[in-house]
């Protein structure tokens, strides 16, 4: 795919941008939720992740905590076998919760000490495992709505209070949730009731968007591509033979990990005069000067 995408781009000299897979995650939330810019909190919690970061700006992230071990998507995936639902786990676990009690069951909730914000449902996996196996060992019989229910809410749990460690501490006014195990519906619940409790505004993607899809990376590039406008004031002062003395400096900055910068390049100018000049002369000299072909807007 990398590839294919590397030979279009040079064939139809397009620009290629690379999104990094957690990033497009973050930003399905932009696609229903325009009033969203960072800094915020998020959560990015799927089969193969589990983060908490701050974005502190599009593109740039602070990592607070991930998980030691097993995702907690990869957790419901293998707990959801074990009971006999098969894959994908995350939704069937969530249909089947509805039917059982949470509180059946006491399961770990993992803290780690040095690092409060990781997360670990390794452990968490295995006492599932082990009470099953404890169950068949002595014949009993188990419902497993309710070790559904019960292994749900100990993830959820964890997530939701790490999360409003981080919120508490670091003052955040608005909290987004990303990736697949996202599209929960005790998780959002859980953390709807928590924000509205600290007056944090939460934010999460519809279901659709919560898995791999194509929608999040293209709106993450988008943003990536997006143009730096540079502006540019220019002073015209009249020489005595006429001809107009210029001097202008500025600064580049493309967007990131963007092949060919865009860049649009504006000038503008006090007078007639100095506007003559741009629109003659100093635009073309500037694109030739740069040796990079930026659309200049006068």
């Amino acid at each position: 795919g990398v590839a294919e995408a590397k030979a279009i781009a040079y064939a139809k000299k397009l620009p290629l941008v690379g999104v990094h897979h957690i990033e497009g995650h973050v930003s399905a939330n932009y696609i229903e939720h325009p009033d969203l810019e960072p800094p915020f909190l998020c959560l990015i919690v799927s089969g193969g992740h589990t983060h908490l970061v701050i974005v502190k700006d599009y593109g740039e992230f602070e990592i607070l905590g991930r998980t030691r071990d097993d995702a907690a998507g990869e957790a419901f995936d293998k707990v959801a076998r074990a009971i006999g639902l098969g894959y994908p786990g995350g939704p069937k676990i969530d249909k089947l919760s509805k039917e059982g009690n949470s509180n059946a069951i006491v399961f770990p909730k993992a803290k780690i000490g040095d690092c409060p914000y990781d997360f670990s449902f390794s452990g968490l996996k295995s006492a599932v495992l082990n009470y099953i196996n404890g169950c068949q060992m002595k014949g009993q019989e188990y419902r497993q709505a309710d070790i559904a229910a019960s292994f749900q809410k100990a993830v959820t749990d964890v997530l939701v209070g790490n999360a409003m460690r981080a919120v508490e501490e670091y003052h955040a006014d608005r909290f987004a949730i990303a990736g697949g195990v996202a599209a929960n519906s005790a998780l959002r619940q859980a953390m709807k009731e928590a924000c509205e409790e600290r007056g944090v505004k939460l934010y999460y993607p519809s279901p659709v968007y919560c898995t791999d899809n194509a929608a999040m990376i293209a709106i993450a590039g988008t943003i990536l591509l997006a143009p730096t406008v540079i502006e540019i004031g220019v002073t015209v002062q009249m020489c005595t033979t006429g001809i107009p003395a210029l001097s202008i400096s500025f600064t580049i900055v493309a967007p990131q990990r963007v092949q060919v910068p865009q860049v649009e390049v504006r000038m503008t100018a006090s007078t007639p005069s100095a506007r003559s000049f741009l629109e003659n002369s100093a635009a073309n000299a500037f694109a030739e000067a740069t040796a990079v072909p930026f659309p200049v807007v006068v």
